[in-house]
């Protein structure tokens, strides 16, 4: 590598950890407001929560690293513009392509650093986040239970605690069950506590009683008991299971597709392909991008006014790029003989960059001059 592949490499290097930062950290927030209502509010930890935030940060990387590598090289070139610095290197002889090389290098870090994240890193970040949340859904405790107040967690059903002890325990603990239209039960225990079950969470009551009526006779029974173990499947809504997301899966068992990926997931095959082929194509948006700023920003010369058409063309284009992504997405997902449009996009942000390259070094006709 030149010494000015170097140098202009290890600018784009610096300005891209510079944006990616700032990206990250503004989604990142985002993403934390939300998690801490969530959890915060159903009763969780601080530490639940930055364990959540945490696991949310590789998807958070992933998705801002090809917009902070297009910040990184517009904002490069056009300081290097200014500063006249690639003016003299075109003045030696150096090329559109040539001068684009450090760029395309830049673009390949990203695009590794990308692979790395999209095929590894969030995919076991997601199983990671799936699990807790998946155990933190069936903690009837956090989500239900709260001590000196009436709870209805389902229609039908009356709960009230007098205290839940530091170590977990449901002191004086009183459960009317109407749900059925001529019987009603109450229950009522000294202690009772919560144990993990196979569907649902159960209750296991000590020191108590359940008191029967029978609307119709009017009669009332009364069962005491030292113990006593109630299933809450159906008495309280603590959600279905949930099948596994498709962004938990490795990249292998995406693109295979097989019967039992598609049944544990409840995905078509042709969401499978598209997630699974996402994870090739997306990473070539990072070396799609820096070209298509670097080569927008090329078609002007130096200028004391800067490069803000040039700039505002390198949007547009960005844009566009971004536009097409999302529509060859929505058409893999329609149809699994379609997966290979989601490539559509990246390479042709590669062949549009190399377009603006060759025609940015090509001769200019000179204006006639204005006659006097």
């Amino acid at each position: 590598m030149s010494r000015f592949d170097r140098y202009l490499l290890s600018q784009l290097l610096q300005l891209f950890g510079f944006f990616a930062l700032v990206l990250v950290a503004v989604y990142w927030v985002n993403r934390a407001v939300g998690l801490f209502d969530q959890l915060i509010g159903d009763g969780q930890s601080a530490l639940v929560f930055l364990e959540f935030s945490f696991l949310t940060l590789p998807n958070a990387i992933r998705l801002v690293l090809p917009v902070a590598a297009f910040a990184a090289a517009v904002y490069a070139v056009n300081r290097l513009m200014q500063e006249s610095e690639l003016v003299v290197m075109q003045a030696t002889g150096f090329s559109g392509f040539r001068l684009a090389r450090p760029v395309l290098y830049f673009g390949l870090c990203v695009m590794a650093m990308q692979l790395a994240l999209t095929n590894v890193l969030v995919p076991a970040s997601q199983r990671a986040l799936a699990t807790r949340s998946a155990e933190i859904s069936q903690n009837v405790t956090a989500r239900f239970l709260n001590d000196g107040q009436f709870m209805h967690p389902t229609r039908g059903i009356t709960l009230y605690i007098r205290e839940i002890s530091p170590t977990g325990e449901l002191l004086d603990l009183f459960l009317s069950d109407e749900r059925a239209a001529g019987e009603r039960l109450v229950h009522t225990a000294r202690k009772a506590f919560l144990v993990r079950g196979a569907m649902a969470p159960k209750l296991v009551m000590v020191q108590g009683s359940t008191q029967s009526l029978d609307r119709e006779s009017g009669r009332l029974s009364v069962t005491r008991f030292a113990d006593f173990t109630l299933d809450l499947e159906g008495l309280v809504d603590i959600g279905a299971t949930r099948a596994l997301p498709t962004n938990t899966l490795s990249t292998l068992a995406l693109l295979s597709a097989d019967e039992a990926a598609m049944q544990a997931t409840g995905a078509s095959r042709a969401q499978m392909l598209e997630e699974g082929h996402s994870r090739l194509a997306g990473p070539l948006l990072a070396v799609a991008a820096p070209l298509l700023g670097f080569a927008a920003l090329m078609l002007g010369g130096f200028s004391r006014f800067g490069l803000w058409r040039q700039m505002a063309l390198a949007v547009g284009l960005i844009i566009a790029l971004q536009l097409a992504w999302t529509w060859a997405g929505g058409l893999a997902l329609q149809s699994a003989i379609v997966w290979p449009a989601l490539y559509l996009a990246p390479i042709g942000g590669i062949g549009v960059a190399a377009a603006l390259l060759w025609w940015g070094q090509q001769p200019r006709r000179r204006r006639p001059e204005a006659a006097t």
